[in-house]
């Protein structure tokens, strides 16, 4: 016998075992929590990660003033808006300097209707990724709403220097504003889910946002507060779930310097009840509509 004869395998180990098992995977529909599939959301957290940087790459690429735009937008807005509201038609602002009075508020709305209208165009945005790979689908409306915390980290540096101009010095209160801002999140979230979902079938929603969030505006109160409205009529307001997010901004970054303030306790419970119904809902009409996005993206 030659060495390499001695070195062959033997039959045993070059033939698997017939008598083995197979492996059996059985699939089945999720239901429940379980079709939300947060577990799979986390295991793709990197490519959240780099989504977001994407969209914030994306946004000021190629732009003479880059990132500064995030300063420019309030800025240009506080102007405009005091002129209008704060001296010609002297819209009540509760004893502050109307410019402080509506950027407390502004500062909030900017961030929901920027991330908003980003997560309702994510999804068609991102086709050429949808129709060639798989990953959570859900990592699209959430990069849209995350990414915002850039800017909106970025425009907080002008409520900073407002309040110093101004010398005003922010409540205890303040330790509230991560719960408003994660309120505005998780609004922004909901109906994102929604819009977005329903913009892969029906792209007339493109059109229809800017128009929504104009009018969303207007009802939400930013450039007024809610004491402008009679008594009778504010259970109304916090319909509107926004209007707990701004509403509660101002009560903690003013609250020692507005007159007749007080915390927006029902207002906030209002409208985070009517925010956690559209993101339950907007969750699983986009789980539901999603096994159909590469099939008509």
């Amino acid at each position: 016998m030659t060495a390499d004869s001695n070195l062959a395998p033997s039959p045993t180990e070059t033939q698997p075992n017939a008598s083995a098992p197979l492996p059996t995977v059985v699939i089945k529909p999720t239901r429940g929590l379980a079709s939300l599939q947060f577990g799979a959301v986390w295991e793709y957290r990197e490519l959240l990660y780099f989504m977001v940087w994407r969209d914030i790459k994306v946004r000021y690429k190629q732009s003479v003033l880059g990132i500064v735009w995030i300063l420019i937008q309030p800025i240009v807005s506080i102007v405009v808006f005091s002129l209008l509201f704060g001296r010609l038609l002297n819209v009540p602002s509760g004893g502050v300097p109307y410019p402080i009075y509506l950027y407390s508020a502004l500062l909030p709305w900017s961030y929901f209707a920027n991330s908003l209208t980003r997560t309702s165009s994510n999804l068609v945005d991102s086709a050429h990724l949808i129709t060639k790979v798989y990953f959570p689908r859900l990592i699209i409306p959430l990069s849209g709403v995350i990414s915002g915390l850039v800017d909106f980290a970025i425009a907080f540096l002008v409520l900073v220097g407002l309040m110093i101009y101004f010398r005003i010095i922010p409540t205890q209160a303040v330790i509230f504003l991560p719960g408003f801002l994660l309120l505005a999140m998780l609004t922004a979230l909901g109906f994102g889910l929604w819009l977005s979902a329903l913009n892969v079938r029906y792209r007339d929603v493109k059109h229809l946002v800017p128009f929504l969030v104009q009018i969303w505006m207007y009802l939400t109160p930013v450039i007024y507060g809610t004491t402008l409205i009679p008594e009778a009529y504010r259970k109304y307001l916090a319909l509107n779930p926004m209007t707990g997010v701004t509403e509660g901004f101002r009560w903690a970054l003013l609250g020692n310097y507005l007159q007749d303030v007080s915390p927006p306790g029902i207002l906030f419970a209002i409208s985070a009840s009517i925010t956690l119904i559209v993101l339950a809902t907007g969750l699983y009409f986009f789980r539901s509509t999603e096994r159909t996005f590469a099939d008509i993206i």
